[in-house]
């Protein structure tokens, strides 16, 4: 890749975190209700793995999936538009933090039921497979979710039909408040499963942007040349608790340390910088994504509430809320 990739891919990265923070300062001043998962820290996985997808792949993600949403393709002003149940949030405030989609781009979904995901995203290659369009489905989900029913289940039907499919673990080590590697019998609960079901299973850095893009577009061309699914353990951390309510304070001080050095943002700037962009060209891009999300919070902040009449429309596919018989 030239520079203008990675430095595009630094730019967006730069964007979610941003978007992520004015989240969180939302909530702290009151007009995020609820709560938020957030994925500051995640970026590198989103981003580099949208990059190595075509744009009518599909994408699956989990309740903390506010990365995935705008690597698909929504703004900053929806997303939080959306968690502060606004009007012109990205699924007119019936969703919120836990449910951003975007069906436009083919982002089908953020699931707050854990591993339930999984499954519909091999429905989704079935789909593809049988229509012959060589399009990829793409679950992302936790560690937590490869001790679910679901997470085996998909993976062994994606492999009987050699689907286009491929599994991606965001693993930050952490199931909610429990280290993953407590309760899990193998050290990558999800890669070291992969050869259970005749699978290839890989590990990368998920916090190296330029790795996970090319790691996910030399699985994407497996897939759809018909060598069935993959999946791919994405190495990662997050910077706040598992949700908004949690301080995290059971991680040992030493460990978010060293996660914190190894920050995907600043990974992708040294990247630049060795590359030869100068240091100024990085700092705009950053001033723009900044700008873009000072944008964001102010019109989202002045968008108006629902019309409570719409919490009926969108229910069936004609987008009514009529029971048809």
């Amino acid at each position: 890749m030239d520079t203008g990739e990675p430095l595009a891919l630094y730019e967006q990265m730069a964007l979610i975190r941003r978007t992520e923070k004015a989240a969180h300062d939302l909530f702290l001043q009151g007009l995020v209700k609820g709560t938020t998962h957030l994925a500051a820290g995640h970026e590198a996985i989103a981003v580099g793995a949208s990059a190595a997808l075509r744009d009518d792949d599909y994408v699956f993600a989990t309740y903390r999936g506010h990365h995935h949403a705008l690597a698909r393709g929504a703004t900053p002003e929806e997303c939080l538009a959306e968690l502060m149940s606004r009007a012109t949030g990205l699924c007119g405030a019936k969703g919120g933090s836990m449910h951003l989609t975007k069906a436009a781009t083919n982002m089908l979904g953020s699931y707050a039921i854990v591993g339930a995901h999984l499954p519909m995203a091999v429905g989704a290659a079935w789909s593809a497979k049988l229509r012959g369009t060589g399009q990829l489905a793409v679950a992302f989900f936790g560690d937590g979710a490869t001790n679910i029913g679901a997470f085996h289940e998909a993976l062994n039907l994606a492999a009987v039909w050699k689907l286009p499919v491929l599994f991606v673990c965001e693993n930050n080590l952490y199931m909610e408040y429990t280290p993953i590697a407590d309760v899990t019998a193998v050290p990558r609960p999800a890669a070291d499963r992969a050869p259970a079901y005749g699978i290839p299973g890989e590990v990368v850095d998920g916090n190296d942007v330029v790795s996970v893009r090319e790691t996910v577009a030399r699985l994407a061309r497996r897939a759809r040349a018909g060598e069935g699914p993959a999946l791919l353990e994405a190495e990662t951390y997050r910077h706040f608790g598992h949700s908004r309510t949690d301080p995290a304070t059971y991680r040992p001080a030493e460990e978010v340390e060293r996660w914190l050095k190894h920050d995907p943002l600043d990974i992708a700037r040294g990247r630049l910088v060795e590359a030869g962009v100068p240091e100024e060209t990085v700092a705009e891009a950053d001033d723009r994504a900044r700008t873009v999300v000072q944008q964001a919070v102010e019109a989202a902040k002045n968008a108006p509430p629902p019309d409570p009449r719409e919490a009926f429309t969108d229910v069936w596919a004609d987008g009514g809320a009529a029971w048809r018989t």
